[in-house]
């Protein structure tokens, strides 16, 4: 008896300059919960969206086997009625409307021709206890729960399809720790109701914590699958057949520690939000210093992403009170074009929202921020545009095929090295970073990393915002912990812990 609910066989993929997929094979078993890993541009989400019919059938070749038939998806709708069901990074929901029209949103339930709203609230309802989200209110607007709910919504929205086979492509990328938690062991406990799982995820300890097989991909091409029952899945070995090489320490070291004097600094800082009614950040003080890695913890909602903001001039967002000085010089942002003439740069951590132009290419998103360094009477010069995006291209290994490639359709890791280019592009003294390393891969990371290093060994500054622990102890020379709008402690990175921080970041 064939114990595989899915076999995808000899998968290839390909976009115009581009072979996605090689003849990828990927095997999954019934109620198992199987993580796929690999690095940013390995063909992951390529292979999910071949699985569930966001590429059809005709634009890939190979087969995809399903309870042992061929299938021939033209669309989603077709995987969905097969009992397949893939809940994106960015949540696929409609926030003004309620949880329940969200739920059963495309598959509404119907009494003649009409909508049964009665039996589609008491559905919803039995939906959300599924899910365990029992004190939410079917009637609850999405854009009023938080990001760990809504990803709950998505999977009772699943649930309601009757799935057999759930996909989750970076379901706890957004999430903080006990949300994270919270979904992990949902998966658990579905899996025990007979739901098989494919979870693609960059987060390294739970794929420990909770995968019975992992599947590595890179470069487009399978490389193995391992086996928990056998005892063959450690992190180490996922990264050795993640990056085809082994990383024996992913945070690089830095010899040269020359600290220089103070480039930005902040006194007394407050940020009233009008739509709150209070304030959300409250008297901070905090500096970095020429050369130096900052780093700023806490936990979601303490006000790290808020400062961010702040500093980078957004007066209309928030109401500011307290002093800015920038190299000595006390100044006043009136937006972020006034930041970055003073040397400020930001790279968000909302890349796709607010970092990138998805729908432009390379060579466009990496100068749009210093373009007027590339115009003499009002005309780019396309040359040196060309020119510019090729060195960041080159500098920082964004893997395309040309500058003109267009963003959107690059992997998260080379995303985020293009966000990064267009503000090296600048030529900043101070560089904030939040999240740089958000639902990227342990390789990315690492390239990041040192091009982290390198940027200070050279005189610049930079201010790292991170939700995670090991990242902050091991990139900063020291660490402001913010709690409560309030800077809670700072460690040097020589007598910090995770233990501290979290003892501060919860006071």
């Amino acid at each position: 008896m064939n114990k595989n609910i899915l076999e995808m066989r000899n998968i290839t993929k390909t976009f115009p300059g581009v072979k996605a997929l090689d003849n990828v094979n990927f095997q999954v078993e019934k109620g198992e919960i199987h993580c796929l890993v690999g690095e940013n541009g390995a063909g992951k989400s390529t292979l999910m969206k071949v699985l569930s019919g966001v590429y059809p059938h005709g634009e890939y070749s190979g087969d995809i086997v399903l309870n042992g038939e061929v299938q021939k998806f033209q669309g989603i709708s077709d995987s969905e009625k097969a009992g397949i069901a893939i809940i994106y990074q960015e949540l696929a929901l409609i926030p003004e409307l309620p949880v329940y029209e969200n739920i059963f949103l495309g598959h509404e339930l119907t009494k003649g021709k009409m909508i049964d709203w009665n039996e589609t609230i008491k559905r919803a309802g039995e939906m959300l206890k599924k899910v365990k989200l029992n004190n939410v209110n079917p009637a609850t607007k999405i854009k009023d729960l938080g990001v760990g709910k809504q990803q709950l919504v998505e999977i009772a929205k699943a649930l309601s399809k009757d799935v057999k086979l759930l996909i989750l492509d970076e379901p706890t990328a957004a999430l903080n720790e006990d949300d994270s938690q919270n979904l992990l062991m949902l998966l658990r406990e579905l899996k025990e109701q007979g739901v098989t799982s494919i979870m693609i995820s960059h987060k390294l300890k739970e794929v420990l914590a909770i995968a019975d097989t992992v599947t590595v991909l890179r470069d487009g091409q399978t490389i193995c699958s391992l086996s928990a029952v056998k005892g063959e899945i450690s992190e180490s070995i996922i990264i050795k057949h993640m990056v085809g090489r082994e990383i024996d320490n992913i945070f690089p070291s830095r010899d040269k520690k020359d600290f220089g004097d103070i480039v930005l600094e902040v006194r007394d800082w407050h940020a009233y939000n009008p739509e709150l009614g209070r304030d959300i950040l409250n008297g901070l003080d905090f500096n970095v210093r020429k050369g130096e890695i900052v780093g700023i913890a806490g936990l979601m909602g303490a006000g790290r992403t808020e400062l961010a903001h702040s500093i980078f001039g957004n007066p209309a967002d928030y109401k500011i009170k307290g002093d800015l000085f920038v190299m000595g010089q006390k100044k006043k942002f009136k937006n972020p074009n006034d930041a970055i003439k003073a040397g400020i740069a930001y790279v968000t951590e909302d890349r796709k929202g607010n970092g990138l132009i998805l729908i432009d290419d390379i060579k466009q998103n990496i100068t749009i921020a210093n373009l007027k360094s590339l115009t003499k009477q009002g005309i780019v010069n396309s040359n040196e545009e060309i020119k510019a995006a090729n060195h960041y291209k080159s500098s920082l290994n964004i893997k395309a095929p040309s500058v003109e490639q267009k963003v959107g359709n690059l992997s998260g890791g080379n995303q985020q090295k293009v966000s990064l280019g267009k503000w090296l592009f600048v030529s900043p003294k101070v560089l904030i970073l939040d999240e740089p390393t958000r639902g990227i891969d342990v390789g990315a990371k690492f390239e990041i990393y040192t091009l982290m290093n390198k940027l200070v060994d050279q005189g610049m500054s930079i201010i790292m915002i991170s939700s995670e622990l090991p990242e902050i102890l091991g990139m900063s020379d020291r660490i402001y912990v913010v709690s409560g709008g309030k800077i809670a402690g700072e460690l040097l990175s020589t007598e910090a812990t995770q233990e501290k921080i979290m003892e501060m970041a919860t006071n």
